[in-house]
């Protein structure tokens, strides 16, 4: 069986209590994702008091939140990931996150490191605010000769 490999993940859902989309909470959440990252509301789809749709840059990527009687929980690390191009726009995203937290303590940041795999250099940081899941960012450094479509050697 053959699988093209044009496949590509284009949103993530989470369950939240519907306390958390309440008016305030949805522009609390709007906010800081809008000045964070520059996602915008998706207001077609969004019901305030039931769904928060994240628009992330494309109206095929996105971070659907429902309102529900049994709201996803997870563990300190749970998270899904985005990839930027450079560290320098990493490190813009993380100035921003860290200018958000100097004015509202409910921003959780986990430090930006560099873990170096020799085939690439990957660069990455932890953020959340609200949402039941933190948002890791990386950015992927390749080798000389190297990328994202490579595969690795066989043993």
């Amino acid at each position: 069986m053959s699988i093209p490999p044009a496949q590509q993940f284009n949103h993530v859902a989470m369950t939240v209590p519907a306390s958390a989309l309440c008016e305030q909470g949805c522009d609390e959440i709007m906010h800081f994702y809008s000045e964070v990252f520059g996602w915008t509301e998706m207001p077609g789809m969004t019901r305030r008091g039931e769904v928060l749709v994240l628009r992330a840059h494309s109206n095929e990527q996105f971070v659907f939140v429902v309102a529900g009687d049994a709201p996803m929980t997870c563990g300190a690390m749970d998270h899904f990931g985005l990839s930027v191009r450079t560290p320098e726009e990493l490190d813009a995203i993380l100035e921003r996150a860290e200018k958000f937290r100097a004015g509202d303590d409910r921003v959780r940041i986990i430090e930006r490191k560099t873990e170096d795999f020799k085939v690439l250099k990957l660069h990455s940081f932890y953020v959340g605010f609200l949402l039941p899941m933190l948002v890791e960012v990386q950015c992927y450094e390749w080798a000389e000769g190297l990328g994202p479509d490579s595969l690795p050697e066989s043993r």
